[in-house]
C-alpha cells in the first residue's frame, strides 16, 4: 500500500522544517513518524493538567446510552474491606485462572486455587510462587474452604465435572464465571446450578495472559459482567467488584445469554477464524498469480498487523483510511460493500449456530475426547505448516527487535 502523499504535509511548518538541509539526514521512515505524531496532536484534543477523577457514568456509544463502571471506583482499601470475610476459590488453572488468580493475589485478596494434585496446573501454580497447603488445594478441599468459587475450568471439563462439583455449591456460597457458556446451554453441559446461590459473571475481553500483562501495566482489561442469579440482593455489585479484583479497567453490563452468543459469534468471525479465513484466500491468490512468498506474506499479513491494525486500535476506522494514500482510500472505501454484501450471509449463518447449540454441541464432543490434545495438536502444526506461516516467520525475524 503506497504511503500517504507529502504534498499537503510539506505545506505545513512541519513539512517544510523536514525538507529543510538540516534535516534531510533523516530517514523517510523518521520523517513520517514525525509527520503523524504531529497529524495525530493536531486530532487529540489536548489533556487536562490534572487527571479528572472517575467514577461510574453514562456513556453515549453511538447514540445508545450505557452504565460504564470503572476500577477507580473500587479502590484497592474498598476492594479488601468488601472481601474481608470472603475466601475465593479458583477452581481451574489455565489461561484465565492464571492471569485472574495472580491479580487477585496481587490486589491482596485472599485467594486460593484449587486444581488435581501434581497435575500440569499443580505444577503451573507452584511455579507462580501457590503454595500448597496454604493457597494451592484440591479442588473438593478449595472448594469447602471457599465462600466464592470461581469456576475457570475449560468449558468441556466445567461439564465434565459437574456431577461432582455442582452439589459442592452449598447455600451461603457464590458460583463465579468468565463464560456463559455452561449455564445457558445447560440442556448440554448438564451445568444445572444451585436456586439458592448468586450466580454471576465476569468476562474479561481477551485472554488471561493479557488480563495480566495489562494489570502489571496498571492499565486494566475491559470485562463484560452479568448477574445469572441474585439470591442476596448483592450479586451485582459483587460482580463489579469481582470484576476490578481480577484486573478490569473498565466494566460494561451485559447478560449471560448475550455474552455466551457474542462471545462464540466473534471468536468464530472477525476475532480468529474469520480474519484467519480472509487471511488464507488473499494469500492463496497472490501466490497463485505469481506473488513471491515474501511479498505476498507482507502484503496480507505485515502491513495489516504492524502499521494498519493499531492505528485502527487506537484512533479508529477512519484515522487508518486517513492515513493511507488516496488510491488506497478510494479502493478500500469502494470494496467494503462487496465484502459485507459476500460476508454477511455467513455471519448470519454463523449467529444462527451459536443460538442453536450446533457450536457448543460441537465444542463439548470434540473437547471432551480422550484424544483431544493429540487432535488438537495436529490441526495446529498443519497451521504452522501453512506457507503464509512459515514465510511470515522468516519475515518477522528481520524485524529490528528480533535481530
Amino acid at each position: 500500500m503506497a504511503s500517504r502523499t507529502f504534498s499537503k504535509a510539506l505545506r505545513s511548518p512541519l513539512g517544510r522544517q523536514l525538507a529543510s538541509p538540516a534535516v534531510q539526514t533523516r530517514t523517510f521512515v523518521s520523517a513520517m513518524g514525525a509527520l503523524r505524531a504531529t497529524a495525530v496532536a493536531s486530532r487529540t484534543p489536548a489533556r487536562p493538567a490534572q487527571q479528572q477523577v472517575r467514577g461510574v457514568k453514562t456513556i453515549d456509544f453511538a447514540g445508545s446510552k450505557e452504565v460504564v463502571y470503572e476500577r477507580a471506583d473500587w479502590p484497592k482499601e474498598k476492594l479488601l474491606d468488601y472481601f474481608k470475610n470472603d475466601t475465593l476459590a479458583l477452581i481451574g488453572y489455565g489461561s484465565q485462572g492464571h492471569g485472574q488468580g495472580l491479580n487477585l493475589r496481587d490486589n491482596g485478596l485472599n485467594v486460593i486455587i484449587g486444581v488435581r494434585k501434581d497435575g500440569k496446573s499443580w505444577k503451573d501454580a507452584i511455579q507462580d510462587g501457590w503454595v500448597p497447603g496454604k493457597n494451592l488445594f484440591e479442588v473438593d478441599e478449595a472448594i469447602s474452604k471457599g465462600t466464592i468459587i470461581m469456576n475457570l475450568l475449560s468449558d468441556a471439563a466445567q461439564s465434565e465435572t459437574w456431577p461432582h462439583i455442582g452439589p459442592q455449591i452449598t447455600k451461603g456460597k457464590t458460583l463465579y464465571f468468565s463464560h456463559g457458556f455452561s449455564p445457558v446451554f445447560k440442556d448440554l453441559t448438564k451445568v444445572e446450578v444451585p436456586k439458592d446461590v448468586d450466580v454471576i459473571l465476569c468476562a474479561p475481553k481477551g485472554s488471561g495472559r493479557t488480563v495480566r500483562s495489562l494489570f502489571r501495566e496498571g492499565r486494566g482489561i475491559n470485562s463484560s459482567f452479568a448477574v445469572y442469579q441474585d439470591v442476596t440482593g448483592k450479586a451485582e455489585e459483587k460482580a463489579i467488584a469481582l470484576g476490578v479484583a481480577i484486573g478490569s479497567g473498565y466494566l460494561y453490563k451485559t447478560t449471560f445469554e448475550k455474552e455466551v452468543h457474542s462471545d462464540l459469534y466473534g471468536e468464530r468471525g472477525c476475532l480468529m477464524g474469520g480474519i484467519h479465513g480472509m487471511f488464507l484466500a488473499q494469500y492463496e491468490v497472490l501466490r497463485e498469480r505469481g506473488h513471491s512468498p515474501s511479498e505476498a506474506f507482507n502484503e496480507t499479513v505485515e502491513e495489516a498487523t504492524q502499521s494498519l491494525y493499531p492505528l485502527i486500535g487506537k484512533y479508529g476506522m477512519d484515522w487508518m483510511f486517513d492515513a493511507c494514500s488516496t488510491t488506497a482510500r478510494r479502493g478500500a472505501i469502494d470494496w467494503t460493500p462487496k465484502f459485507k454484501d459476500a460476508l454477511k450471509p455467513v455471519f448470519n449463518n454463523l449467529y444462527d449456530s451459536v443460538i442453536d447449540g450446533s457450536e457448543t454441541k460441537r465444542s463439548l464432543e470434540y473437547n471432551s475426547q480422550p484424544d483431544y490434545r493429540e487432535k488438537y495438536e495436529k490441526e495446529l502444526d498443519e497451521i504452522r505448516n501453512l506457507e503464509i506461516w512459515r514465510a511470515g516467520k522468516a519475515v518477522r525475524a528481520l524485524r529490528p527487535e528480533n535481530q
